[in-house]
């Protein structure tokens, strides 16, 4: 992603950038303006004290006075600052207002004395050869009878010139420098103000494209950006009315879909979806958002529910059927189909209501199993009974020993009867008392429950030779004393039941959290994990063989579980063949 700046760091540097370079090169013209001005009146200056210092010589010159020439030489540039140098032809020196004759060297070829030999003013900028020091000369020929007989030269140090120069360039800088801040400041602020006014703007569009149409924008000062504003607002203004309008007939609509239990699909007539509702989106684990636009084959994979969709676009009535949904448990569907046609009739789609009766045919499973149940366990005693009774009155009473024995057999069977039937009326008043909320609890300690659970099933265990171990916290909850007792005992005789001889059943009481945690844990058998789900329904047996033999009404576990949900709790189970068996209770501790 190309990584983006403010508005005003792109503005502003390129207005800083061209006041730099404007200038600089306002700078660098007037300096090279300045300079060669000056120096023009540098040369100028020379020529005219060389001009001078000519008149004066002339006559002194055609007598070749050298000390007179010297003299006026010494005076002269004494005077004015300026060496002053007498040459004559071909190029020997005779008079130098700083530097002795004699120790000038005649030998090097002086361009300004060249020029002004051959009759022309000659100027440069050179080292001295004699003094070794950078200077500027400018030299005028002294001529008599249109004929050259000397030069005077006139000199200064460039030095002088570059201080000159450089004090005046220290200005110029200095001038520049406080222009340079004044209009970059002012530049600034330009362009700070014109980027606030476009991050307005900015910030308005983003206000307008979350949602907050009724926020208005200013234009500022400027005229185009105030049109653009305005632009801005009519557009909002009318998105915001359009807006309402669909958003009112969207929420009606949406709010007869999402207020339905039943999941709707809607497709169009080339098995694209459309929408699905609140119930559809958690009947088929996906969200409307990420399937919209999809076809049905890869938004939802479900051949029946695809099967469905295409037979319903194909039939053009309404059509139903009955559908499975596979997963743990299977969920069962009833389908109810009808196409969608526009206002000249075309099939553009159709909607499908797709009803869970996963529950129901749970329901119906459970009851019917219920019903086989308990009629199975209340039959097998009665038959049991009613065989015994027969045979004692075809002659079997005479029998004395015989008799005793059935009638004994029967006493059993009579029990068990009796015991299934208080089962069930001690579970139907828990169910009734747990729907009315009748069920009193009080703060009472945990770990005296279950020391009474223990002792109720120790003579119990100790016919198996069975030991029974506690291990409680000192815990105090809210509960019912009386049935929480009764719970524990279910499960401690469960697991002495299907325990075998010489093994440890071990009760524990402990806070975890926010929960009391009870746990029953033995070393039995175990329970396979397929009936880990229905293990806590009535007259429900993993095996029913053993489970008859062993004894007991097939109602123990379903009264625990109904005692629990009385305490707000919930039970849970930790199973496996030939590992033991660990009923675990949850309740809260307010």
């Amino acid at each position: 992603m190309r990584k983006t700046r403010k508005l005003l760091w792109q503005i502003f540097p390129s207005y800083l950038l061209i006041i730099v370079a404007s200038l600089a090169t306002v700078a660098w013209y007037a300096t090279r303006s300045v300079r060669q001005t000056y120096v023009d009146q540098v040369i100028q200056g020379l020529q005219t004290q060389a001009v001078l210092a000519a008149t004066l010589v002339k006559d002194h010159v055609s007598l070749d006075d050298s000390q007179a020439l010297q003299k006026i030489v010494t005076e002269i540039g004494a005077k004015t600052q300026t060496r002053i140098t007498i040459v004559v032809p071909p190029g020997r020196f005779i008079a130098d207002s700083e530097v002795d004759v004699s120790a000038m060297v005649d030998d090097f070829e002086r361009p300004e004395e060249t020029e002004a030999l051959a009759g022309k003013v000659g100027s440069s900028f050179r080292e001295s050869y004699t003094t070794k020091r950078p200077m500027a000369f400018v030299a005028v020929p002294v001529k008599k009878d249109d004929r050259v007989v000397a030069v005077v030269r006139a000199g200064v140090p460039t030095k002088e010139i570059d201080n000159t120069l450089r004090a005046l360039y220290r200005e110029m800088a200095a001038a520049g420098l406080v222009v340079a801040l004044i209009v970059a400041v002012v530049s600034f602020f330009v362009s700070r103000r014109l980027a606030g006014t476009i991050n307005e703007i900015k910030e308005g569009a983003e206000r307008f494209a979350s949602g907050d149409l009724l926020y208005r924008l200013g234009g500022g000062d400027s005229e185009e950006l105030s049109t653009l504003a305005e632009a801005m607002n009519r557009m909002a203004e009318q998105l915001y009315e359009r807006l309402t309008t669909i958003t009112s007939q969207r929420n009606e609509l949406e709010a007869v879909l999402y207020g339905m239990v039943e999941a709707v699909l809607v497709v169009d007539s080339e098995e694209h979806v459309l929408r699905l509702n609140r119930a559809a989106e958690h009947l088929f684990e996906v969200q409307a958002l990420q399937v919209q636009g999809r076809s049905i084959q890869e938004a939802i994979r479900n051949t029946d529910l695809q099967g469905f969709v295409q037979k319903c676009l194909k039939d053009g009535g309404p059509v139903e059927g009955d559908l499975q949904f596979p997963g743990d448990p299977v969920q069962y569907i009833q389908a109810h189909g009808s196409v969608v046609r526009d206002g000249e009739g075309r099939k553009i789609g159709a909607v499908v209501v797709l009803n869970d009766i996963t529950r129901l045919k749970q329901l119906e499973d459970i009851r019917r199993d219920f019903v086989a149940n308990v009629s199975h366990e209340l039959k097998t005693p009665i038959t049991s009974i009613k065989g015994f009774l027969e045979t004692l009155q075809e002659g079997a009473i005479d029998d004395r020993e015989n008799a005793e024995k059935f009638l004994s057999i029967m006493e059993k069977q009579t029990d068990r009867l009796n015991a299934i039937i208080e089962d069930l009326l001690s579970l139907s008043r828990i169910e009734q008392h747990v729907e009315k909320k009748s069920i009193i609890l009080r703060d009472a300690s945990v770990a005296e429950v279950v020391d009474a659970a223990a002792n109720a099933c120790v003579e119990r265990a100790q016919e198996k030779d069975i030991t029974i171990k506690t291990n409680c916290e000192d815990v105090v909850g809210r509960i019912n004393p009386t049935l929480l007792e009764q719970a524990l005992i279910n499960l401690v005789d469960n697991a002495v039941k299907y325990s075998e001889p010489e093994s440890t059943v071990t009760i524990r009481c402990s806070r975890s959290g926010s929960e009391i945690l009870l746990e029953v844990e033995d070393q039995g058998c175990g329970i396979p994990k397929e009936h880990h789900s229905r293990i806590f329904e009535r007259f429900y047996r993993v095996d029913k063989a053993r489970s008859r033999q062993i004894g007991g009404t097939g109602l123990g576990l379903a009264i625990v579980k109904h005692i629990v949900l009385a305490h707000c709790g919930r039970v849970t189970l930790d199973s496996a063949p030939g590992k033991g068996t660990t009923f675990s209770i949850h309740l809260p501790l307010s």
